[in-house]
């Protein structure tokens, strides 16, 4: 760029004006380069103005002067802005860092699964370079069973991620020994209890894998049911929606009540939260999670996950609007 200024101003004449347009080599450098980089641009342009000046008889002109100025002021302005850009993306850097020791912790990576039964995990956050937020899973071993849960905290921000630690926190001290899924819930319950405001809750869904893969036993708390892929295709196990959320047990009427999916060899039980189901396109359209190319026939958990995520995205066309978690369990064919 600062090349061809110098060659049209010396084919055209310092009448023209065109020294001034030196200024924009130190400006770009400003935005896309380091503090080296524009040292060293904001140089080569007020050398290239002074060199372009003498020959010209610079000095001669009022105009030619306050050109150079303009070239040396951005040049000055350029150097400060790098410098504090710098400044901010290391801080920035430092932050990302921070995030993701805080996401290794929270999100931690699941078992990949354990004899015939596979998991996978995604998790697609609606904040923009963020890789938390409010949606939940994790998954722990139990004796002679997997044991599992998915959930999505009222909310956004931090106090949405405070209350998913909590929950979390909970779920990974009494899972392991529970005697079973109520006991879970009700450890949960006491836990938020003391940490809830009147004005949230959680929905989740607290599950439990047999050994064999064959049974998964269900405690719905307010959350979206999950779907089953099987020979027939994909359906929703409306038989295992559930009572209220995690944090509003004291005005539930009854105990939640448990439900059994039957899974066969081959089979895909789908869980999510509510960002993937009521992901909307920019016409307003809900995304049609049953109908969906990779839930409907991809058979390797990642692979199904993969495709899911991309296709939600696309369907939204810009970052979600809510955080979306996805988990699937698959009953290996014997």
């Amino acid at each position: 760029m600062l090349a061809a200024v110098a060659v049209v101003d010396m084919l055209v004449g310092h009448t023209v004006g065109l020294l001034t347009l030196l200024s924009l080599g130190p400006a770009f450098a400003a935005v896309v380069g380091g503090l080296i980089r524009m040292i060293v641009v904001s140089s080569l342009a007020l050398l290239l103005c002074v060199v372009l000046a003498t020959y010209q008889d610079f000095f001669n002109s009022l105009d030619d002067r306050l050109a150079f100025l303009s070239v040396l002021g951005v040049s000055v302005a350029g150097v400060i802005a790098s410098t504090l850009r710098q400044r901010q993306e290391r801080e920035l850097s430092a932050v990302r860092t921070v995030a993701a020791a805080a996401q290794q912790v929270l999100l931690r990576p699941v078992p990949a699964g354990s004899g015939p039964v596979k998991i996978a995990v995604r998790y697609i956050s609606a904040t923009s370079r963020a890789t938390i937020g409010g949606d939940l899973y994790e998954v722990i071993a139990a004796a002679d069973a997997t044991r599992l849960i998915i959930g999505d905290v009222q909310g956004k921000g931090l106090e949405a991620v405070k209350m998913a630690s909590t929950v979390l926190g909970s779920f990974r001290e009494v899972a392991p020994d529970a005697a079973d899924l109520a006991v879970i819930a009700d450890r949960i319950e006491a836990t938020l209890a003391r940490e809830l405001t009147d004005e949230q809750f959680v929905t989740a869904i607290i599950a439990q894998v047999s050994e064999d893969g064959s049974k998964v036993e269900l405690l719905n708390r307010g959350h979206p049911a999950p779907v089953l892929v099987g020979s027939a295709g994909p359906r929703l196990m409306e038989s295992a929606e559930g009572g209220l959320p995690l944090g509003l047990a004291q005005f539930a009427e009854a105990p939640g009540r448990r439900s059994v999916i039957e899974v066969s060899p081959g089979d895909r039980l789908l869980f999510y939260t509510d960002g993937v189901s009521e992901a909307r396109s920019r016409s307003g359209e809900f995304f049609p999670l049953l109908q969906c190319q990779a839930v409907r026939e991809a058979t390797h958990p990642d692979e199904i996950l993969d495709g899911l995520s991309g296709d939600v995205l696309r369907h939204v066309g810009h970052e979600l609007d809510d955080d979306a978690a996805m988990l699937l369990i698959r009953r290996e064919p014997t």
